[in-house]
């Protein structure tokens, strides 16, 4: 759930050009705050704790393109999306925004002898020798990722296939959350997930079996500015929904302060669950030490698998 880590006081809003280049079927959608992450210790570790691969992947090839990941890159979104909405499988596509000396880079490729393929009118240049590729969309907006997945996302910005512009629920999930430094929105079938994960064992019981499928969207913040704060909004089909979803989550986190470490049960007895008017909420908050505790447990690396 936790994809990735960020900070303080910017909010992390994307352009309608990087909305444009994310497809329509999105099951995740990460925003940070990439400029401002180094200004947290918390944010740093829970960073390196849970970087995905694809970011891993990006930031070493940040170093050998001619891009200043600390200067140059303001903003990172991962989508997580299906390439058709039948599809089961899942690809990632990422996002930069910021300002970027197009001259400078161009000339390093150049250097490198890094060639471009065309897809259509955008050119798509190599960046690692594990397949990942980039395209600037424009001077302030780069899609990377897996070529495939890099296709696809053109393919919505230009208008082929329908973007995330016209996923009307997961747009409306947006506007509850992007004035955050960091956050996430998810689907219905990455809510079902997410929520199983959340529930752990108390999950695979018929009543949470039954209730799951009318779990909707969901969408998530976090703040490192005085501590670390952590928001969930889980919207369901009714209110009879949240509030079972709610008792159900209550119980399993009374199940779980039983075997855990002091560190979990210090983060579980700052966490607060509520529902109210079919929507659940999940709040949480720790100081600094506190969460750097929490990363090392078990109960965070069940969380973040």
């Amino acid at each position: 759930m936790l994809l990735a880590a960020a900070t303080l006081a910017q909010a992390a809003q994307l352009s309608t050009d990087a909305r444009s280049a994310i497809p329509h079927d999105v099951q995740q959608l990460v925003v940070i705050d990439y400029r401002a992450m180094q200004n947290s210790t918390a944010a740093m570790d829970l960073r390196n704790r849970v970087m995905p691969p694809e970011l891993k992947q990006f930031d070493e090839a940040l170093q050998k393109s001619g891009l200043n990941d600390n200067h140059d890159v303001d903003e990172l979104a991962f989508a997580l999306f299906r390439p058709s909405a039948k599809s089961e499988s899942l690809e990632t596509v990422g996002i930069a925004e910021g300002q970027f000396s197009m001259q400078d880079i161009l000339a390093t490729f150049q250097k490198q002898k890094v060639k471009a393929t065309l897809v259509r009118t955008n050119s798509v240049y190599p960046m690692t020798k594990t397949g990942m590729v980039v395209c600037f969309v424009d001077p302030s907006t780069m899609v990377f990722g897996e070529k495939e997945a890099v296709t696809k996302a053109l393919d919505a910005r230009d208008g082929l296939t329908p973007s995330l512009l016209s996923n009307n629920s997961m747009m409306s999930a947006m506007q509850s959350v992007d004035s955050n430094p960091l956050w996430s929105i998810l689907d219905e079938k990455g809510t079902q997930t997410m929520m199983g994960q959340l529930m752990g064992d108390a999950g695979t019981g018929t009543d949470f079996e039954t209730i799951k499928k009318r779990l909707d969207t969901s969408w998530y913040s976090m703040d490192f500015q005085h501590g670390v704060k952590f928001d969930l909004t889980i919207a369901t089909a009714d209110p009879f929904t949240a509030s079972t979803v709610s008792s159900l989550l209550t119980a399993a986190v009374m199940v779980r302060k039983m075997s855990s470490t002091d560190a979990e049960k210090q983060a579980l007895g700052a966490t607060s669950i509520s529902s109210n008017a079919g929507q659940l909420t999940i709040a949480f908050a720790s100081s600094n030490t506190e969460f750097s505790s929490l990363l090392k447990s078990p109960l965070f690396q069940t969380m973040v698998r």
